[in-house]
């Protein structure tokens, strides 16, 4: 299935509109489609019921979704202490489309990039996590979630109780690389809204610098449970917050 997008339209005269899931599907009810304008979907096909339709010439709003998944991972294991139930396996994809609603217009998918680091510094303590930890990124990936991974970096800290020193570890290249495609995203006009599953404000430059590249966009700051942060919320053109029922509602199956 090929999320739903104008170029799609265009590209396959053959496909119409799922319009339950947003999607295109392949049909034959239609047998040509006309070149459309950019952010517009068809009128009904012949043979359809026009009831399935609610509107005519409806703008989709195209929604880009960038994850954090260290922020998203802490959030949960907040979630986690506060429902006393495992909320680990966040089906990440069925997350971010449940707040489609919240966002304006016909808003659809067209890509989740979810940005991590695989842990093996916990393995020797935690046998088996990295293994866990892959399947994870796995599943995710087979829900569509194009993954991007980073790396764990070893650095010497201070105790704030004792001041003795102790190694802890940094995940990477995460807000970097988020930073990054923002303006890619911006820049190659792939999407309408980009929403920010974070609420770590080192992206805000970037989002301001994505302002000033394209200010028609819209910034969405989507933040996890118990992450909140009004700096971020500030910058962004409208800010959510995720409910810890949201996670529970959206758990990939154990595997």
């Amino acid at each position: 299935m090929t999320p739903l997008h104008c170029v799609s339209l265009r590209q396959s005269p053959t496909q119409k509109v799922d319009i339950c899931s947003g999607f295109l599907t392949e049909c034959r009810a239609c047998e040509t489609l006309p070149s459309l304008p950019h952010g517009y979907i068809p009128w009904p096909p012949r043979g359809c019921d026009p009831g399935v339709f609610p509107f005519l010439e409806a703008i989709v709003n195209r929604c880009a979704f960038l994850v954090d998944g260290l922020y998203l991972y802490h959030s949960a294991l907040d979630g986690e202490r506060a429902t006393r139930r495992s909320l680990r396996r966040l089906d990440v994809a069925g997350l971010c489309r449940s707040y489609l609603h919240a966002l304006p217009d016909r808003s659809v998918v067209t890509s989740i990039a979810y940005f991590s680091a695989v842990a093996h510094h916990r393995e020797s303590r935690h046998p088996g996590s990295v293994a866990r930890q892959v399947a994870y990124f796995t599943a995710l990936e087979a829900t569509g979630v194009q993954l991007q991974l980073g790396h764990f970096k070893a650095k010497s800290q201070a105790c704030p109780l004792c001041g003795g020193s102790f190694v802890g570890w940094e995940e990477k290249e995460t807000d970097v690389a988020i930073g990054a495609r923002l303006p890619e995203l911006i820049c190659s006009d792939l999407c309408d809204t980009v929403v920010l599953v974070t609420g770590d404000t080192d992206l805000v430059p970037a989002i301001r610098a994505a302002r000033r590249l394209d200010p028609t966009k819209d910034l969405v700051a989507l933040q996890p449970y118990r992450r909140v942060n009004r700096e971020l919320s500030r910058c962004a053109d409208r800010a959510l917050t995720i409910r810890v029922a949201s996670y529970a509602r959206h758990q990939l199956p154990e595997g």
